[in-house]
C-alpha cells in the first residue's frame, strides 16, 4: 500500500527531499499560493507547525500556480515571499500540479485516498489540506477555507 514515504519531490531550490525523511511524523500537506485570498494561512500555518514540531509534526508547502495564477514566482520569489512576509520554516517544494494530466503523483495519491465532498477528488483551490497520520496514511482533508489553527485537535490526536 503506497503512503506518503513512497514520494519524492524537489525543496525550493532544487534539492531533492523524499518524504520517507518524515516516516513517523504526522503531516500536515499543504498547497500553497503567494497571491490568494487564502495566503495570510501561512501564519497560521508556521503556528501550528513551531507549536508541534518538537512532537514529530511537519507542515509540509507545495506551491501551485493552477488556481488563477496566484503563484507564479520563481523558486526564489516563493521563498523570499515566505520568509520576508511570514517567517516560513516548515519545507516549501518546488512549484507542481496538483490537478489535470500533470498532477504530481503525490497529489494523485492523496486525492485518490481522501476524497473531497461528493466524492470529487479535484482539488478546489490554494490551501486544500492533508492531515497524514504517523503510519504514512492520509487521515483527513480540509477544505481551504478551514483555517489551520481549527486543525490543531486533530493533530494533537495523533502525536
Amino acid at each position: 500500500m503506497t503512503t506518503l514515504s513512497d514520494f519524492s519531490l524537489p525543496l525550493l531550490g532544487g534539492a531533492p527531499q523524499s518524504l520517507a525523511d518524515y516516516a513517523g511524523s504526522v503531516v500536515l500537506v499543504v498547497n500553497v499560493a503567494s497571491q490568494c485570498g487564502l495566503t495570510p494561512q501561512y501564519a497560521g500555518l508556521e503556528e501550528l507547525y513551531r507549536a508541534y514540531k518538537d512532537r514529530g509534526f511537519v507542515v509540509l508547502g507545495f506551491p501551485c500556480n493552477q488556481f488563477a495564477g496566484q503563484e507564479p514566482g520563481t523558486d526564489a520569489e516563493i521563498a523570499s515571499f515566505c520568509e520576508v512576509n511570514y517567517g516560513v520554516t516548515f519545507p516549501v517544494f518546488t512549484r507542481i500540479d496538483v490537478n489535470g494530466d500533470d498532477a504530481h503523483p503525490l497529489y494523485r495519491w492523496l486525492k485518490e485516498s481522501a476524497p473531497g465532498i461528493f466524492g470529487s477528488e479535484a482539488i478546489k483551490w490554494n490551501f486544500t489540506k492533508f492531515l497524514v497520520g504517523r503510519d504514512g496514511r492520509v487521515v483527513e482533508r480540509y477544505a481551504p477555507t478551514i483555517e489551520p489553527k481549527d486543525i490543531a485537535g486533530d493533530i494533537e490526536k495523533l502525536l
